[in-house]
């Protein structure tokens, strides 16, 4: 539709309400002139008078009569289309929210998340989703809102924002041998059994390259599928594991208590994900706030609110990086 000009809509509309040339020009804020100039372009457009005189006023012709009621709906329409979105009363909310998250997340934040929500918008409802990767596509396609966790580094298109740093520790059963002696040794740590926690089902990890640069190895004796399962299994044993400092929280301790590490293992970021289809969407906007706030509040996420404080606020573009 290359000729379609959509201020002939407004101005008709202005025309059929006013019917005057004069009237309709005030409306819209244009001269006299002007709008004679645009009725012609209309009488053109539609092959029809549309106003014709009638003694010292103007009269609408039957066809424009006829299609009165329409112009008045078009142009409401084109205005809606074409303005800023309504405000949004939180309260009045009724939506849906679906977050993908590992069940350590879920485990530790879901109940507050949900209590926080409902306590500023009664009628918004979060679903938890699993996490059995870090695939990208359900962010895509919309079947999730926002994926919490380590970015994967393969989706240069969405956007992020950082929620707080995190960190590895050891964790055992209270009571267990390894915890006499503070700080724990690469020996003594190397000597246990481990179990190790793994959506893969891996056996290895960066522990294992840490103490490799000493001269040492481990014995894993079960992997399981989440840290909160970790600790289960670390309780009920003598096996040691590795999670999360986040993870280490009154309860979901238990019969464990943690301990520091004696390798070094790389820190990571836990990062809020969504496509940027939703940067503008004040309600999802609202939500991404919330949850930012929620976790910022809480230092005994990564037990160091020195370096929570430290991290950006900011959302930005996610680029290509390893996973960590």
């Amino acid at each position: 539709m290359p000729d379609l000009d959509l201020n002939l809509l407004v101005a008709l509309d202005a025309l059929l309400t006013e019917r005057s040339v004069s009237g309709a020009a005030r409306k819209l804020g244009l001269s006299t002139s002007a709008m004679s100039r645009t009725l012609s372009r209309l009488r053109s457009a539609l092959g029809d008078p549309i106003l014709v005189p009638a003694g010292r006023a103007m009269v609408a012709t039957p066809h424009a009569e006829a299609i009165a009621s329409q112009v008045r709906t078009l142009t409401l329409a084109v205005q809606t289309v074409l303005s800023p979105p309504p405000v949004t009363q939180i309260r009045d909310l009724r939506r849906d929210f679906t977050i993908r998250a590992n069940d350590s997340f879920v485990l530790l934040y879901a109940a507050r998340l949900s209590a926080t929500v409902t306590e500023a918008a009664p009628g918004v409802r979060l679903s938890f989703a699993p996490k059995p990767d870090k695939d990208i596509e359900p962010l895509r396609n919309a079947s999730i809102d926002l994926d919490i966790g380590v970015v994967s580094g393969n989706g240069a298109e969405l956007r992020g924002q950082t929620l707080f740093e995190d960190s590895f520790v050891g964790v055992a059963r209270t009571g267990h041998p390894i915890l006499a002696s503070q700080p724990v040794s690469a020996a003594s740590y190397a000597a246990c059994g481990h179990v190790v926690g793994s959506r893969r089902g891996e056996f290895s990890g960066a522990v294992d390259d840490a103490l490799a640069e000493l001269g040492l190895s481990r014995k894993v004796h079960l992997v399981v599928p989440s840290y909160p399962a970790v600790l289960a299994a670390a309780a009920a044993s003598d096996l040691v594991g590795v999670v999360p400092r986040s993870c280490c929280q009154a309860e979901t301790m238990g019969a464990t208590s943690l301990f520091e590490l004696p390798v070094e293992t790389p820190r990571f970021v836990i990062t809020q994900t969504w496509h940027p289809r939703m940067d503008a969407d004040p309600v999802h906007r609202w939500l991404r706030a919330l949850i930012f706030d929620e976790l910022r509040s809480r230092p005994e996420a990564t037990g160091n609110a020195a370096a929570l404080a430290s991290l950006p606020s900011n959302h930005y573009p996610l680029s290509p990086s390893p996973a960590g």
